[in-house]
C-alpha cells in the first residue's frame, strides 16, 4: 500500500457539514429507545430542579453519556464527538460536556441508586428485545468480582490503598452468562479504594441474582466467585434465592485436614484443552487431577450459619517440590491444591470446568476499564459512581447490539463491535422527508451493519 498522489495534490479540510463518524450509533440508539431507556430515566431519576437547569432533561442527558460510552468516550470531554458535523440532524437533545460535567456532579447517593434502578430494569428489556441471554431458562451464571481502578494525586474523593497495593477506586461487578451467550452486566457498585473486597457482597450477590430471575433465569442458578467472596452471608443470600453457589476458598486448616481425607484411588486425572499459566510457579500447566470431599464450613459460627456442602479439589505436581513451604507435609509437598467450596448439582467434572470459567468476569472488568472505565473521570465520588452505572448500561446495550448483528458479534469484545459496527462513516442525505445513510462501499463488515439496522428499524411485534 502507497499514496496515490503527491504531497503537493493532497489537502484535508474539515467542511463537510452532512458527515457522521459513528454511523452505527443510529441503530444502537435506536435500540436503546425501544427498550425504554429514556422512559426509564424519566420516570425513576429525580434530581433536583435547581435553578441552573442540572437537574431537568435527565434522560436526554443519561442518553447523551451512553452514547458517547458507546462511541468511544471515556471521559467528560470526550463527549464532544457527538457535536460534529450531521450528528445534529441524525439525533436530538444531544448535551454539551460542561452540561454532562454539571448533571454528573449532581448526584448523591440517592440519586446513583435511582441510575442502579434504571440499569436493573433496562437489562431485562434488553434480553426480551434482543438474543442477549440465549438459554437463560435452563442454566445461569451470576459471577463476581471486584477490581481497584488506579487513580493519581489528591483530588480525587474515596481513593485508597486496595488489595493489591494499587492507590485508587474499587469497582464491584456482578456479571450474568449462559453456557451460549456472552457475560453482562447485572449490578456494579462504585466503593472506595481501601475497602475490604467482602464488604456488602451479600446484598450485592443478592441484586445480581434477582437480575439474573428478572432476565427470565428460571432454572439452575449458580454464583461464582473467588476466595475474598468467601463468607457466610454470601452463600446465605444465594441459598435464600434459591440459587447454587460455588466459591474458592483459602487453604487454612481446616479445608487442609478436608483435603488430607481424600483416598488416594479418588483422584481423577483431567487434562485442560488449554494450558492454564500457575501464577505460584510461574509456568503453563495442562495437566492436572481433581475429587471432592463432604466439608462442613464456617464451623467458628453459630450453628444456623454453618454449611455443608462439596468440596471440590483441584491438585497438580510440583515442578520443584524442595521449593515448597516448609511445615506443609509431604502431601503438600508434592502438589499444589486449589479447593472450591460448592452445592452445585452437577457431576464432578463438570462442576469444576464450570468453576474455572469464572473467568469471564475478568474479561468484562478488562473491557469495562479498557472503555469507558478507562478514568474515573471526576474529583466527585458520586459523579464517579453514576459513570460506572453508565457504564454499565453502555457496554448491556453495545453487547445486545452485537447479538443482532450475527453470531460473531454475538460474542466479540466492546472494541471489536464499535469497530465493526458503531466507528462505520456515514453521509447524510435528506429526499422526500426521508434520511439517508450513505455508508462506504465494501465495508467489511456491511451485513452485520445491515442485520443490525434491520433489526432495529423494523415495526415491534406485538405482545
Amino acid at each position: 500500500m502507497r499514496s496515490s498522489h503527491s504531497t503537493a495534490r493532497v489537502s484535508a479540510r474539515f467542511d463537510d457539514p452532512n458527515l457522521v463518524a459513528y454511523g452505527g450509533l443510529a441503530p444502537v440508539v435506536r435500540l436503546a429507545e425501544r427498550c425504554g431507556l429514556p422512559r426509564l430515566a424519566g420516570q425513576l431519576i429525580r434530581l433536583p430542579k435547581n435553578r441552573d437547569g442540572t437537574g431537568a432533561f435527565a434522560a436526554a442527558k443519561l442518553m447523551t453519556l451512553i452514547a458517547g460510552m458507546v462511541a468511544g468516550a471515556d471521559s467528560i470531554d470526550d463527549m464532544d464527538r457527538l457535536r460534529h458535523g450531521a450528528m445534529g440532524k441524525l439525533f436530538g437533545g444531544v448535551r454539551a460536556p460542561s452540561t454532562l460535567g454539571s448533571f454528573l456532579r449532581s448526584f448523591t447517593h440517592g440519586h446513583v441508586k435511582q441510575l442502579h434502578a434504571v440499569a436493573r430494569r433496562f437489562l431485562p428489556e434488553l434480553a426480551a428485545h434482543t438474543p442477549l441471554l440465549l438459554g437463560i431458562d435452563t442454566v445461569a451464571y451470576v459471577d463476581l468480582d471486584d477490581t481497584i481502578k488506579r487513580t493519581y494525586g489528591y483530588a480525587k474523593q474515596g481513593t485508597g490503598y486496595g488489595y493489591n497495593k494499587v492507590k485508587g477506586l474499587n469497582a464491584l461487578l456482578a456479571v450474568v452468562s449462559t453456557p451460549m451467550a456472552a457475560p453482562v452486566i447485572a449490578a456494579s457498585r462504585l466503593r472506595k479504594g481501601a475497602t475490604n473486597s467482602v464488604r456488602g457482597a451479600a446484598s450485592f450477590a443478592a441484586e445480581a441474582i434477582r437480575a439474573a430471575r428478572a432476565c427470565g433465569a428460571g432454572g439452575l442458578v449458580v454464583l461464582r466467585a473467588d476466595s475474598a467472596f468467601y463468607a457466610a452471608e454470601v452463600i446465605a443470600a444465594c441459598r435464600s434465592l434459591g440459587a447454587k453457589f460455588s466459591i474458592t476458598v483459602r487453604m487454612n486448616a481446616s479445608v487442609k485436614k478436608a483435603i488430607a481425607t481424600i483416598d488416594e484411588d479418588a483422584w481423577r486425572p483431567i487434562k485442560y484443552p488449554k494450558a492454564v499459566w500457575d501464577q505460584e510457579e510461574q509456568c503453563w500447566i495442562s495437566d492436572a487431577e481433581i475429587a471432592e470431599v463432604t466439608y462442613t464450613a464456617f464451623t467458628s459460627k453459630p450453628k444456623k450459619q454453618q454449611v455443608t456442602a462439596r468440596l471440590i479439589v483441584r491438585r497438580v505436581k510440583r515442578l520443584n517440590p524442595d521449593a515448597a513451604p516448609q511445615g506443609q507435609g509431604e502431601l503438600f509437598t508434592l502438589y499444589r491444591y486449589h479447593a472450591a467450596f460448592t452445592d452445585s448439582p452437577l457431576p464432578l467434572v463438570e462442576a469444576e470446568a464450570d468453576h474455572r470459567r469464572h473467568a469471564v468476569v475478568e474479561q468484562v472488568i478488562a473491557d469495562v476499564k479498557g472503555g469507558p472505565f478507562a478514568h474515573a473521570p471526576s474529583g466527585d465520588f458520586q459523579a464517579n459512581a453514576a459513570w460506572l452505572a453508565l457504564a454499565a448500561c453502555a457496554f448491556n446495550l453495545t453487547r445486545a447490539a452485537g447479538t443482532l448483528a450475527g453470531t460473531f458479534h454475538a460474542k466479540a469484545t466492546t472494541t471489536t463491535l464499535r469497530d465493526h459496527l458503531i466507528n462505520a462513516p456515514a453521509r447524510l442525505a435528506r429526499s422526500a422527508r426521508k434520511l439517508t445513510l450513505h455508508l462506504p462501499e465494501h465495508w467489511p463488515w456491511k451485513e452485520a451493519f445491515d442485520n443490525l439496522f434491520a433489526a432495529v428499524h423494523a415495526p415491534p411485534q406485538a405482545a
